[in-house]
């Protein structure tokens, strides 16, 4: 019989046989396997699912920033790069609120912690390279307008890393050819 692997078909396999299992028996090793085979994926599905709502937080704030200004089509790097800070500073009144209220020697507060964390992340990841739709293209711009907030729309972005220290938007090879036709 070949090796099963999810962790349903494997419970089905081993409620069809009788008596109880032996702690070193294959049954019970094949179950193990199963097991952590499903917490592994689970594990991993988490982390994606968060990377992607991280994701549609920052298209989400940048098609409110692009429907905020109507009147251009297109946007600069020096636009793109206050969009961001804009972004990363989005938390700061809370942070100053909660820091505020914290009594002198007393350890910060959980939500404190986290926020500061988020923005220490967020902050070197500016520094390394921020992901965002490239708002220097037309169609990428007009759709981000009309943009719904699915997941399943992200992938039809063209994308571009914005660094804190960019100083001009690379041009893709691609975009090039297209541009020539």
């Amino acid at each position: 019989m070949p090796i099963q692997h999810s962790l349903s078909k494997v419970q089905k396999t081993i409620q069809k046989s009788k008596g109880a299992m032996h702690p070193k028996g294959r049954k019970f090793k094949q179950l193990n396997r199963a097991t952590l085979r499903e917490q592994k994926i689970q594990g991993k599905k988490i982390a994606h699912m968060e990377r992607r709502e991280i994701e549609m937080m920052r298209i989400k704030f940048l098609q409110e920033a692009v429907n905020n200004r109507p009147e251009k089509e297109t946007f600069t790097l020096d636009d793109m790069k206050l969009f961001i800070e804009a972004f990363l500073t989005r938390d700061d009144e809370e942070l100053d609120q909660l820091k505020a209220e914290r009594r002198k020697g007393r350890p910060a507060s959980n939500r404190q912690m986290i926020l500061e964390n988020k923005l220490k992340h967020e902050t070197s990841e500016y520094e390394s390279g921020y992901q965002i739709p490239d708002l220097s293209d037309k169609a990428t711009v007009e759709f981000l307008r009309g943009w719904n907030g699915t997941t399943g729309m992200l992938n039809r972005f063209k994308y571009v890393f914005v660094a804190k220290g960019t100083k001009e938007l690379p041009a893709s090879k691609a975009a090039d050819e297209v541009m020539k036709e």
